[in-house]
């Protein structure tokens, strides 16, 4: 369970003992099953993650809405886009084992997630990790609901496969900006869980991460 979903519960709960006891039990049952379903929302369970050294995961749950082509900067990448509704588990899991080299954070609009326009206009959080020979960005991206984005790492910190680096709450988005050379384990419509759903495989590959560290986050 992610913390945020005890706060809003514990803070939806209060407020429905005290409409409770102002106004009878009956009208506490909206504000208790609100809390509920925050309880639900956040909810973080764990997951197996691939230990294959070529192997990029999905950074979310969620439909994979658009696979193409795309410039970055000037260079051709695959762009991976994947739509979390609020029905899915919003907690976001490094797609690769290696290091953070940038985190750019950018204002936005607040477009539905679904609209293609959102990956360039919408508050954003562009993480880029290096490691296992390439170097994938992957963009947390704040959708029509979506307030707030979480990222819990910094510049040169050191992560694992699947290893859990934050949240974006309520419906968003997350995109994976791979080389064109990644061979591509999924199609537009396919269903993925973070952290354990392979979306592609790298072609060059370095030797796999050994510290200590990086071999217990990735396997939460």
């Amino acid at each position: 369970m992610v913390p945020d979903g005890y706060y809003y519960a514990l803070a939806l709960a209060g407020a429905a003992a005290l409409v409770g006891w102002l106004a009878g039990p009956l009208w506490a049952l909206p504000a208790l099953l609100l809390a509920l379903f925050f309880l639900w929302f956040f909810r973080d369970p764990e997951r197996a993650i691939p230990d294959s050294v070529d192997a990029v995961v999905s950074p979310a749950d969620g439909k994979v809405t658009e696979v193409s082509p795309v410039l970055m900067n000037g260079v051709p990448h695959t762009r991976i886009s994947i739509f979390l509704s609020v029905f899915d588990v919003h907690v976001n899991r490094s797609p690769l084992a290696g290091v953070i080299r940038e985190v750019r954070y950018q204002k936005g609009k607040f477009l539905n997630a679904m609209n293609p326009a959102s990956a360039e206009h919408n508050e954003q959080n562009a993480v880029t990790v290096e490691g296992e020979g390439q170097t994938v960005v992957f963009k947390q991206i704040a959708g029509l609901l979506a307030r707030r984005i979480v990222f819990n790492k910094k510049v040169g910190d050191r992560v694992g496969r699947g290893e859990r680096v934050g949240l974006i709450k309520f419906g968003s988005r997350v995109d994976v900006l791979l080389d064109p050379s990644a061979a591509l384990q999924i199609k537009l419509g396919d269903r993925v869980k973070g952290g354990s759903s392979v979306l592609a495989r790298l072609e060059r590959v370095n030797e796999p991460l050994t510290t200590a560290g990086a071999t217990r986050q990735g396997a939460r």
